[in-house]
């Protein structure tokens, strides 16, 4: 197969290989952040528009839990709705953060990209978890 014709809903295998080299490298939160903090959750979007995408859901998710354990996974995902998807739970929150976060997730400012990200990771957890 030429590189031109690589078939895009399958590229999960060469993230879930390049997720192995960050976890050696880098650790094991890094390795969470780029595989499923940014490459399931950026799947499963696509997946919402392409039968392709969606079609490859069950090997992508099944490769994840063969690369981390349970516990691991489901630390990761309670870490992530805790400092993505909850609202801090500091009433004394400094405004220039939250700035920085608006800047860093676009989706806090438009409500309904907010409630399809949530979804999202809702979809994500009941995968990676059943």
């Amino acid at each position: 197969m030429s590189e031109l014709s690589i078939e895009f809903h399958k590229i999960w295998i060469d993230q879930c290989a390049a997720a192995e080299d960050i976890r050696e490298s880098f650790g094991l939160k890094n390795a969470f952040d780029y595989l499923i903090g940014e490459k399931l959750l950026t799947f499963l979007m696509s997946s919402e528009d392409d039968p392709k995408f969606a079609g490859e859901i069950h090997a992508f998710v099944h490769q994840i839990r063969c690369i981390f354990t349970a516990s691991e996974i489901g630390d990761y995902l309670d870490h992530l709705e805790r400092t993505k998807f909850l609202a801090p739970s500091d009433s004394d929150v400094d405004l220039d953060d939250l700035d920085d976060e608006i800047e860093d997730e676009p989706w806090l400012e438009n409500p309904i990209m907010g409630a399809e990200e949530l979804l999202r990771f809702s979809r994500a957890r009941q995968l990676l978890q059943s």
